[in-house]
């Protein structure tokens, strides 16, 4: 009777395991990035594949995190976005914290005030409450971006730069691996970089 207790008690672990591992699965590189659909800020409704033909940049976004704060009170993350939606670039900023937690519950009035502030004008700015989209890619910090190629294929992961600190101070010195992958993808080349360790504040799901 123990012995069969056991086996039911393993089995049921064993089957809670695996479904926390598929809900935290995350894509990999040189895979097709999967769909999602997502409402803005103003309740419009955006699926990825609209997209389609397009490199596509998505960037997960806490607005009280030291760590983004950094790259957007500087104006380095801001920069990089111009640049890139200038040459045809969407941007996607993606918030995935739970209704409650940290930087999750601001208006749109509150979200277009502080993205203006710091001159940030993303394609769209995305709520995903449920946190469905932000466990699909595995996204773990706020700052954590990907970046999609016209094919619809992942070619990036990980961090916006190679110096992990909430310090501004440290931009200058850094490697912008965003930067890189954009440039790459635009050149048609490989990236040279494919997935780095993200940094910055846990997503808040």
């Amino acid at each position: 009777m123990k012995t069969q207790r056991t086996s039911i008690l393993f089995a049921a672990a064993l089957a809670c395991l695996l479904c926390v591992s598929r809900a935290w699965a995350a894509v990999e590189i040189g895979s097709l990035a999967p769909d999602f659909t997502l409402n803005d800020i103003d309740g419009t409704s955006h699926k990825l594949s609209e997209f389609k033909g397009k490199i596509v940049v998505l960037e997960w976004n806490n607005p009280d995190c030291p760590f983004v704060h950094k790259h957007y009170d500087s104006g380095n993350l801001p920069r990089l976005q111009k640049t890139a939606v200038a040459k045809g670039v969407v941007w996607l900023l993606i918030n995935s914290g739970a209704p409650g937690k940290e930087g999750a519950d601001y208006t749109a009035a509150q979200i277009k005030s502080w993205l203006e502030a710091r001159e940030s004008n993303p394609t769209a700015y995305l709520r995903d409450p449920d946190g469905q989209v932000g466990h699909l890619y595995g996204a773990k910090t706020s700052p954590h971006l990907f970046v999609i190629n016209s094919d619809g294929v992942l070619v990036y992961e990980g961090a916006i730069d190679s110096i992990r600190s909430a310090d501004a101070g440290d931009i200058p010195r850094a490697e912008n691996y965003v930067s890189e992958a954009l440039q790459a993808v635009e050149a048609g080349l490989p990236v040279a970089k494919p997935a780095t360790q993200p940094y910055g504040c846990p997503v808040k799901y």
